[in-house]
């Protein structure tokens, strides 16, 4: 029996599987994209709500060109109202790559006897992170693979020492984390370390699928790693992340995999995902894909625009998978979040001897190497705010609080001037050349979008910070 969880009884399905695929197929092969029905709803987006399945299929299913620009420019348009021009960077660390797992896509498989494997011991964290900081980085992502070295309690060692490592004005606020799933008491464990989001991706939402790509290893068990998120709820995790790896199986299911996903977490929990991820294949050792669900160019960028039309105030993650030119236009359709100066092989921000990438010590290759100081002055130069913001987190704005702040738009009360102090802080402590600059300029022309009472105060802060104060924020 087929169930629809925009409509489920909350405490009727926490911790179950939801995805029913023939559901999704029947709704993409049966909803039309009639010209006025898809200005219909970017207009329903563009007024701040949610889309339903059946309208997201209708924007998935458009494919005329002059429809396709029109979804686009109305991601565009809501990302202004709702995010502005900021843009939240990160960087990626890679704590181990011992694996247990043998998925077809990924180069830490087991299967893949030429991998070199790795985990970073306490001083060479410590040494990634002093290198991290020495480029001004303030968010990391910390990346396990799944083997039992990495356990609850390991993963909330690294990260407690992670927060404890500060150079010069150096440090960093948050730790999100990319990791295995967990029973309950595990996620426990490391939420009681002080993460931010703790993401697992799916990969893919279709249950054949999942199973014909993973052929070893827990990760193996669809409906484990389905439910993984319910469980970091019930644990007391209420900022999680969720995200499709797409390529391994139709775009267009995989779009409504994770608008199901998004449903289902709102309906049990009362508050979706924190961020939405949807990184596409790229190369790896011993890779092993059915390359008749290669997604293209053309239909990422508008998956892309239809995740963010379709949840209007979910974070959305572009990563460095992708090529500059890519990632220049992506951003313009709602993306929110975007990695700067990775790199993947374990050990590697703090010895730069050998800039070519081994893939036989990463994950994937990478596309877009540019350094953390590159991603920033262009985002200057494209008229973008560059920011290192972590105040919601440390303030409680998560989870529902998150919401009752981000639903109604009053978020900008705090994001602009926040992505404002932490863009001072880089200037002062980390910008070079024309990027000072670019940077000072672009806090001027935003301090003039605030209102009075709020400019003045951040103009306040911002000269507190030339002074020498740090991590000041709203």
């Amino acid at each position: 029996m087929r169930f629809s969880p925009e409509k489920l009884s909350i405490p009727d399905q926490r911790m179950k599987p939801f995805i029913d695929p023939e559901e999704i197929w029947n709704i993409i092969n049966n909803t039309k994209p009639e010209r006025l029905r898809v200005r219909d709803v970017i207009a329903k987006s563009l007024d701040k709500q949610r889309l339903t399945m059946e309208e997201t299929a209708v924007l998935v299913n458009a494919v005329d060109t002059d429809l396709v620009d029109e979804i686009k420019q109305g991601a565009h348009e809501l990302k202004q109202r709702v995010y502005g021009n900021r843009i939240v960077l990160f960087a990626p660390l890679y704590v181990g790559n011992r694996c247990t797992n043998n998925c077809k896509y990924c180069g830490f498989r087991t299967s893949n006897e030429d991998a070199i494997r790795k985990t970073l011991s306490d001083n060479e964290i410590i040494q990634e992170v002093e290198a991290l900081e020495d480029n001004g980085q303030k968010r990391l992502i910390l990346v396990y693979g799944e083997h039992p070295d990495y356990s609850p309690e390991y993963i909330a060692h690294t990260v407690k020492l992670v927060y404890g490592v500060k150079k010069g004005h150096g440090e960093i606020r948050r730790v999100n984390i990319n990791a295995a799933p967990l029973d309950i008491e595990g996620f426990r464990i490391v939420g009681e370390s002080g993460i931010g989001t703790y993401q697992v991706f799916q990969e893919t939402y279709h249950p054949e699928a999942y199973k014909w790509y993973h052929l070893g290893g827990k990760k193996r068990d669809y409906e484990w790693r389905l439910t993984s998120l319910d469980r970091a709820q019930e644990a007391g995790i209420d900022d999680v992340g969720i995200g499709a790896l797409f390529g391994l199986y139709d775009w267009r299911f995989e779009v409504l995999g994770l608008l199901r996903h998004t449903n289902h977490l709102e309906a049990c929990y009362n508050v979706g995902p924190h961020t939405i991820s949807f990184p596409r294949i790229k190369d790896a050792v011993s890779l092993n894909l059915d390359k008749k669900y290669e997604t293209s160019n053309d239909d990422f960028k508008k998956l892309v625009a239809i995740l963010r039309l379709a949840v209007p105030y979910t974070g959305l993650i572009l990563t460095a998978r992708e090529a500059p030119d890519v990632r220049r236009e992506v951003l313009q359709y709602g993306v929110s979040q975007i990695d700067g100066g990775t790199k993947l092989e374990l050990g590697s921000y703090s010895d730069s001897k050998n800039e070519e990438q081994n893939l036989n010590r990463e994950q994937f290759k990478i596309s877009d190497a540019r350094s953390l100081a590159e991603v920033i002055d262009e985002l200057l130069t494209n008229d973008y705010l560059p920011s290192f913001c972590t105040s919601c987190y440390r303030m409680g704005r998560t989870g529902e609080h998150f919401m009752e702040f981000s639903v109604p738009g009053f978020i900008k009360r705090f994001c602009t001037p926040n992505a404002i102090l932490t863009l001072s802080e880089y200037i002062c402590d980390y910008a070079q050349g024309e990027t000072v600059d670019k940077g000072w300029n672009a806090i001027e022309k935003n301090l003039k979008k605030l209102d009075n009472e709020v400019a003045g105060s951040t103009r306040e802060k911002i000269e507190r910070i030339k002074l020498g104060e740090r991590d000041l924020y709203f």
